[in-house]
């Protein structure tokens, strides 16, 4: 699994959907999977998460979710 791959489809989809984003903050696991369409072993899903994190480049992935909308 190209776990880099994995991690610019599900950062291009919190940017582009604001449900997911939504989602993503509240659930992140859950939200990943649904994106993917897989269930993943707690390692690789971690590390998903993680990278989209970096990605969106905060933290907080409240305040990163909020600034993509507008909102904080």
């Amino acid at each position: 699994m190209d776990i880099k791959a994995k991690i610019d489809e599900v950062v291009s989809k919190i940017q582009s959907d604001p449900s997911i984003a939504e989602e993503f903050k509240t659930n992140p696991v859950g939200a990943v999977e649904k994106i993917l369409g897989v269930d993943l072993p707690d390692d690789i899903i971690n590390n998903v998460i993680a990278g989209v994190k970096a990605k969106l480049g905060v933290s907080n992935i409240a305040d990163a979710i909020g600034g993509l909308f507008g909102q904080k």
